[in-house]
C-alpha cells in the first residue's frame, strides 16, 4: 500500500545521499547549500523547514510517483525566494482565501517563460500559513526538452493530462492551472493583459473531483519579456507553440526585466453539476471564472503606480 501524507525526513535523507558521491556532485551540492543559506538570510525564512513540511504521497517503493525530489526543490525554492522577495518584489493579496485540502489555482498566463507560475508557487510556499506545495500542469511538449524534461518532475510538476490531474486532486493536492495554455504565455505586447480563450477542462475537473477553484490575477508578467511578434515558421520548425521576438534578448539582456509582480487571490468558486454536461453548460462556469480574473487584472492595473514600482 502507498503511504499517504508521509513527511519527507529531509535532513537525514540529505546526509545519507552524501555518502559515496563523486567530488563533482559534492561540489554542486555545496554550492546549492550556500544558495539556500544566502536565501534564508535575505528573505528571513527557513527554507529547509518549508521543504520538510511538504507531505508527499509515496508509491510502493517509497518515492513520489511523479518524480518529486525534495533536494532539487530545496535549491529551487531558495532561488525562487530571492526572485520573489528581492528581484520581482512580489506583493501578495488574499492568499488566506486558499482553502485547505484539494484546490485548483486558476490564473492568467503571460511572460514568454513561466515565471508567473514560479511566483504563484513561491507565494503558496512562503506566504501561505501553513505553506502549500503546489503542483503545476505543464505542456506535453516540455517532456521532449533536454534538462527541462528532467527538472520539472523533480520540482513536482506534472505533464498535463486529465488522469494526472484527477490523481493529484484525489490526493488532496493543490494544483496550478493556466487555462489559456501556450496562447496566454505567448501573447505579444499589444495584447498584454487581454485574456485569451480558456479551455473547458479545468471546470470539468473541478466538478468531477468536487474541488474549489481559486481565481488568481497576475500583474507584472506581461512586461518581463515584451514580445513584438511571433515568428511562426521558426516555431513550427522547432516544434514550439510560439517563437517570440523579444528586442531585449537581441541586445544581450537574457534575464527578465525586474518588473514588480502583484498576485491577487480571489474568493473560491465551488461549482455544482455534472462533469459530463454539454459544453454550453460548462462554458457558463468557465466564463464566470475568466471574467472574474479579467476584472481582477483590470483592477490591479488601475491601482498600480508603475511597471517597476
Amino acid at each position: 500500500m502507498a503511504q499517504r501524507g508521509s513527511i519527507v525526513p529531509f535532513a537525514g535523507w540529505r546526509r545519507t545521499r552524501l555518502l559515496g558521491e563523486s567530488p563533482l556532485r559534492q561540489a554542486v551540492r555545496s554550492i546549492g547549500d550556500r544558495v539556500v543559506r544566502i536565501a534564508e538570510e535575505v528573505v528571513g525564512q527557513d527554507i529547509d523547514a518549508r521543504i520538510a513540511g511538504i507531505k508527499t504521497h509515496k508509491n510502493e517503493v517509497g518515492h513520489d510517483p511523479f518524480g518529486f525530489d525534495p533536494e532539487t526543490s530545496r535549491y529551487a525554492l531558495a532561488v525562487a525566494a530571492l526572485l520573489h522577495r528581492r528581484y520581482f518584489r512580489t506583493q501578495v493579496y488574499g492568499i488566506e482565501r486558499v482553502p485547505a485540502g484539494r484546490v485548483l489555482i486558476v490564473a492568467n498566463h503571460s511572460g514568454q517563460l513561466p515565471v508567473d507560475a514560479v511566483m504563484i508557487a513561491s507565494a503558496l510556499m512562503l506566504d501561505a500559513d501553513p505553506p502549500r506545495f503546489p503542483r503545476s500542469m505543464v505542456e506535453t511538449w516540455t517532456a521532449e526538452l533536454p534538462f527541462i524534461s528532467t527538472l520539472y518532475p523533480r520540482l513536482g510538476q506534472v505533464v498535463g493530462s486529465p488522469e494526472n490531474a484527477r490523481r493529484l486532486l484525489r490526493q488532496e493536492e493543490s494544483l496550478i492551472v493556466f487555462p489559456e495554455g501556450a496562447r496566454g504565455i505567448s501573447k505579444t505586447f499589444d495584447q498584454r493583459y487581454q485574456l485569451t480563450d480558456f479551455g473547458l477542462g479545468f471546470v470539468r475537473l473541478a466538478l468531477e473531483t468536487n474541488t474549489p477553484i481559486v481565481p488568481v490575477a497576475v500583474i507584472g508578467g506581461e512586461e518581463q519579456y515584451p514580445s513584438i511578434a511571433d515568428f511562426k515558421p521558426l516555431a513550427r520548425l522547432l516544434r514550439m507553440p510560439a517563437f517570440p521576438v523579444m528586442p531585449q534578448v537581441f541586445f544581450g539582456m537574457i534575464a527578465p526585466l525586474p518588473t514588480k509582480y502583484r498576485l491577487y487571490f480571489g474568493e473560491p468558486f465551488r461549482f455544482a453539476g455534472d462533469a459530463d454536461d454539454d459544453d454550453c453548460v460548462i462554458e457558463e462556469k468557465v466564463w464566470l471564472v475568466k471574467s472574474t480574473i479579467q476584472s481582477m487584472v483590470n483592477r490591479g492595473l488601475r491601482e498600480r503606480k508603475g511597471v517597476f514600482v
